[in-house]
C-alpha cells in the first residue's frame, strides 16, 4: 500500500511549476497528506562580488525572500470548503535542486513533484535540468511533470460534468 503523509512541489512559479503544483494537490487530497510548496531564491551573495552588495544593496535579499513568500501564499490560496493543509517554504540557495533534495530529507517527503519544460537536447546539455539533478539525487520518488502535456488532473466541475 502506498502511504504519502508529505508531498512536496518544487516551483519557480512558471507554467511547468502550475502544472506539478496541480498534480500535488490533487494528489495531497486523495492521500490526506501534508502538501509542502517549495520555492528556491537564488543566493545573490554568490551572484555579486560581496563588496558591491553591502555596500549598495544591503537589503535586496530580504526583498527577494519577501517577493517569493508573497507569490507563494497567493499561489496557495485554496478556496475549497475543505482546505488543504500547506506549508508553503522559500530557501534562498546556490543550487535549486540541492535545496529541494536537501529540503525533502529534513522533512521526511515520501513525494516530490516537480515540473519540466521538455526542452530540447542542445539546450539541456547547455542549460542542465533541475529536475534530472533532483531524480538522481531525491530521497524519495519523483514525479515529472512536463507541460504541455496530457493532463490527467481535471477540474472538479469537469469531472461532475461528465458524471452527470
Amino acid at each position: 500500500m502506498i502511504a504519502l503523509k508529505n508531498i512536496l512541489v518544487a516551483t519557480d512559479f512558471g507554467e511547468a511549476s502550475d502544472a506539478a503544483l496541480a498534480y500535488g494537490r490533487a494528489l495531497a487530497r486523495t492521500f490526506d497528506a501534508t502538501l509542502h510548496v517549495l520555492h528556491v531564491t537564488e543566493d545573490i551573495y554568490r551572484r555579486l562580488a560581496a563588496d558591491t552588495y553591502i555596500a549598495t544593496m544591503p537589503d535586496l535579499q530580504k526583498e527577494i525572500d519577501e517577493s517569493a513568500r508573497k507569490r507563494l501564499d497567493a499561489l496557495l490560496i485554496d478556496n475549497d470548503p475543505t482546505p488543504l493543509p500547506t506549508k508553503p517554504v522559500v530557501v534562498t540557495a546556490a543550487a535549486p535542486a540541492l535545496a529541494i533534495v536537501n529540503y525533502a530529507s529534513t522533512a521526511r517527503v515520501d513525494l516530490i513533484v516537480v515540473g519540466t519544460h521538455g526542452r530540447g537536447a542542445i539546450a539541456h546539455l547547455l542549460m542542465g535540468s533541475v529536475a534530472e539533478r533532483v531524480i538522481r539525487t531525491a530521497p524519495c520518488p519523483v514525479l515529472i511533470v512536463r507541460h504541455p502535456e496530457h493532463e490527467f488532473v481535471t477540474p472538479d466541475t469537469l469531472v461532475t460534468t461528465t458524471r452527470g
